[in-house]
Parts: structure tokens; C-alpha cells; sequence
């Protein structure tokens, strides 16, 4: 997590029960991407170009997630939602069994928001009322999850989603993903309910954390299929 860019398989490979299948070169784009000669010359244009467009969606995002929690619409912006973001590019290669594997076990994002964009092969899953449902890529179309801390913050308005990625097809999957919030672990803003949200009929139910605190949590634990809530959750 010191590094800037990082090239990996499975971030998890020593805590998580099983290995995914899947290839993954992601870049600490913000606040303080890499220098130009980090990033390899085979894609170094593009992945700046779409780290500047990813903050910009980002920002208006924000603007309309803080409004739906009846917040003013630069809330979220001002506690430092938008200050870091990571670009990860996943490669599913085709897999001879692809009954015995994930691209992506069952799991919950960590940070504020993750925005996706996936290629045409399909894959994603997403868990609603207990059952596995399909989020089929739509051209030119964008997915947008919201992670752990933004269900803590909105003291669950909003819900975390979990999902997977399931191996189809015989051609490999590409997928680019935003992550807004996780890579920034020098911020060591608490975060927690919002206090504007909360009320004598709407006690806290989570207790507040730092990003940091929940990235290494996150590591810990891996993609084992429970979410990272439950270790922030307030006893009734």
C-alpha cells in the first residue's frame, strides 16, 4: 500500500481461504499520483486521462449522494471523500474450470464509492434477497457501488452492495474500477455517522474509524465473503 503502483494477483493472497482468478495493475492516482515515468508507457496517457475524468465524475457523484441524504450538496466533498482515489485494471483470463474459481469472491467495497467499467463479457454479480442476480455491461455505461464507509456515514440510508465476479465465457474480461477513498491512508479523518443524520429515533450504529484503520482490516481479512461492517457495528 506504500507504493504508487502496484501489480498483483490476489491482494489477499495470504489471508483469503481461497485465490481468485484474476490479474490486477492499480495506481494511487489522488492526491498525489505518480510521476509520468511510473506508469508504464503502454498505457501512461490513458490512465491519466482517466484519472482526471473519474475525479470529475466523482465530484458531481458526491454532489448528488449528499443531496440524497438531504445534506447540502458539498457535504461529502468537504470531509474528504473526493481527496483519494485508486484506478485498479483487471484482467480474468479465460479459466479451463471455471466451475472450481471467482474472478472476485463475495464482498462489500471498502472506501466511499467505486465506480466500474466492464467490457462486454459479463460476469458481475450482485446479491439481492439472497440470490445471485446478473448486472449485464451496458455500452458505454458505468456501474457505481457505494462501499463500507458510505453505508457507516449515511448510518445505513444508504446499503454497501455485495457482489462477485463469476468466470464466463471463452475470452478474457477487462474491467477498470475507481476507487474513491481507500487509497488515501495518510488521511487520518475519523469517520462515522453523520452527525446531522442522527437523532434520538436514529442512534449511531456504527462506531468511527479511519481509513487507514479500515484498508488494514480489509487486508487482514481478505475476500472471505463477510463484510468489513461488522467489526464497526455498535452493540444494541
Amino acid at each position: 500500500m506504500t507504493k504508487k503502483v502496484v501489480y498483483n494477483t490476489n491482494f489477499d493472497l495470504y489471508s483469503s481461504p481461497a485465490a481468485n482468478w484474476r490479474d490486477t495493475i492499480l495506481f494511487h492516482m489522488a492526491p498525489n499520483p505518480p510521476e509520468p515515468e511510473q506508469l508504464p508507457t503502454c498505457c501512461r496517457e490513458i490512465v491519466t486521462e482517466f484519472s482526471k475524468e473519474m475525479l470529475n465524475l466523482g465530484d458531481v457523484l458526491f454532489q448528488l449522494l449528499s443531496e440524497a441524504l438531504g445534506l447540502r450538496s458539498n457535504h461529502l466533498k468537504e470531509i474528504g471523500c473526493l481527496e483519494g482515489m485508486d484506478t485498479a485494471y483487471n484482467y480474468y483470463p479465460v479459466c479451463p474450470e471455471p466451475e472450481l474459481t471467482l474472478g472476485a469472491t463475495q464482498h462489500t467495497d471498502t472506501g466511499f464509492i467505486t465506480v466500474l467499467a466492464q467490457d462486454d463479457i459479463g460476469g458481475l454479480q450482485v446479491l439481492h434477497r439472497n440470490r445471485w442476480v446478473d448486472v449485464p455491461p451496458m455500452s458505454q455505461g458505468l456501474v457505481v457501488n457505494l462501499g463500507t464507509l458510505l453505508q457507516v456515514m449515511s448510518n445505513d440510508k444508504f446499503t454497501s452492495v455485495e457482489h462477485r465476479v463469476v468466470l464466463k465465457g471463452a475470452e478474457p474480461r477487462v474491467s477498470a474500477i475507481s476507487f474513491f477513498g481507500i487509497g488515501y491512508t495518510l488521511n487520518t479523518r475519523l469517520y462515522g455517522p453523520v452527525e446531522e443524520l442522527l437523532s434520538e429515533d436514529n442512534p449511531p450504529k456504527y462506531k468511527k474509524t479511519t481509513i487507514k484503520d479500515l484498508v488494514a482490516h480489509a487486508y487482514k481479512q481478505g475476500l472471505d465473503g463477510t463484510s468489513f461492517l461488522h467489526h464497526l457495528k455498535l452493540m444494541d
